[in-house]
């Protein structure tokens, strides 16, 4: 019998959750906060607020993770600063918090670094500010990352559920991978890639499911110019009939729906597979449970996935979906793009008996266009650029990526 392994995982969290009698949900009854700074603690202190909220204190937190950081670093003690060394703070204010956090952390002597702190500090600063952002509304924020943690495993990654369904895998593989017009855009990889995938020869069949419609895949591979690009290494992955991927089943005995291909000298590559369908992502999470305060479903329309490899070339993550699938416009993890969306077509008598179908079978038809590392680098800086440029910013790139121009 075949029980999906995200049960198992949730069955298994939540008797943790019982053992340890914690409640680290999204909307906690009884949202508490860290003792402040100033005030001393205690032992039974400690033991009191993890009695009260299932977690340990602030205080606690801080001190025994920073030593078993060090101790297992063999670091020891950090050496106390001195006060020519620290850059001196302002008697701290709701308004000065911020540039008093920056002026700490300018003391990194990674530039990028640097700045991408200061970014994140001020707009999460500005976000507080904002919103007036309460202190049970804080906790209930904190709580929900640990959840976050405490649901993730081997299998099952709830941080970059998050990122999918807020959006930010998309926007950074958008901002990393841009692509000219007429080239293939890019969708979110997904959490159930793998990397035992077997390598077929092009006609094989990917598929152990008696239940899927069957469907031949039939696509090449170009340049801009329409130049047919050979040797490239192809992944392809996704769900069986139920709409469950292999890994999701725990009497997984070896790699189903999913496979490695190389485009011939042609650029073409064929196979044979199921039709997609639309499938929920996980959802008995925090990050589920999120979906539901905001009125979201969880559903994801029927796609299947695309990866492509070959030195020189821009690695592209992307997916083709199914027109007229009733999530195509409100994918829960913002994946679709109107390029990527393909109409199927159907096997005819030639073609069955070319390619071992049956007339009638499912055809799926694509010409995948891929850039090379050198434009794609070339529009990313440029777009980096006019970026920066709007937003009033003097700055300069380095690696290819912008830090502030001090010099």
């Amino acid at each position: 019998m075949r029980v999906p392994l995200l049960t198992l995982i949730r069955s298994r969290f939540d008797l943790r959750k019982k053992k340890e009698k914690s409640e680290s949900t999204l909307t906690p009854t009884t949202p508490t906060s860290p003792t402040s700074a100033t005030t001393t603690t205690s032992d039974d202190d400690d033991d009191n607020y993890r009695l009260k909220t299932g977690h340990a204190s602030i205080n606690s937190v801080v001190h025994s993770s920073s030593k078993s950081r060090t101790e297992s670093a063999g670091l020891g003690k950090p050496k106390p600063q001195t006060a020519t060394t620290t850059p001196r703070l302002l008697d701290l204010t709701v308004d000065n918090i911020t540039p008093n956090t920056n002026l700490i952390n300018s003391e990194c002597s990674d530039p990028r670094l640097r700045y991408i702190m200061e970014r994140l500090v001020t707009h999460l600063h500005d976000f507080a500010r904002e919103t007036r952002l309460s202190t049970s509304e804080w906790m209930i924020g904190l709580n929900f990352l640990v959840s976050c943690g405490q649901i993730s495993s081997e299998v099952r990654q709830e941080f970059i559920l998050l990122s999918d369904v807020l959006g930010l895998s998309l926007l950074v593989d958008s901002i990393n991978h841009p692509k000219p017009p007429n080239s293939t855009e890019g969708s979110v990889l997904g959490p159930f890639h793998t990397h035992d995938a077997p390598v077929l020869e092009n006609g094989a069949s990917m598929t152990s499911d008696p239940e899927g419609i069957p469907m031949l895949a039939l696509c090449t591979i170009k340049d801009t110019d329409g130049n047919p690009i050979s040797g490239v290494k192809i992944d392809i992955w996704e769900t069986d009939s139920s709409g469950n991927y292999d890994v999701q089943h725990s009497d997984r005995d070896e790699p189903s729906e999913r496979c490695v291909m190389v485009s011939d000298d042609n650029g073409q590559f064929w196979f044979k597979g199921i039709k997609p369908v639309s499938y929920p992502i996980p959802n008995d999470g925090p990050v589920g449970k999120m979906l539901q305060l905001l009125g979201r479903h969880c559903w994801r329309p029927s796609h299947m996935h695309f990866m492509f490899e070959k030195p020189g070339w821009d690695h592209l993550i992307t997916a083709l979906y199914l027109r007229g699938d009733p999530y195509e416009t409100s994918d829960a993890v913002f994946g679709v793009k109107e390029s990527l969306i393909v109409d199927l077509k159907t096997v005819n008598d030639q073609m069955a008996q070319q390619y071992g179908m049956k007339e009638g079978d499912l055809l799926l038809e694509y010409d995948f266009v891929l850039v090379t590392e050198q434009q794609t680098q070339a529009l990313r800086d440029s777009n980096a650029i006019k970026a920066m440029r709007d937003l009033g910013l003097t700055m300069k790139l380095v690696d290819h990526l912008p830090v502030p121009d001090v010099d």
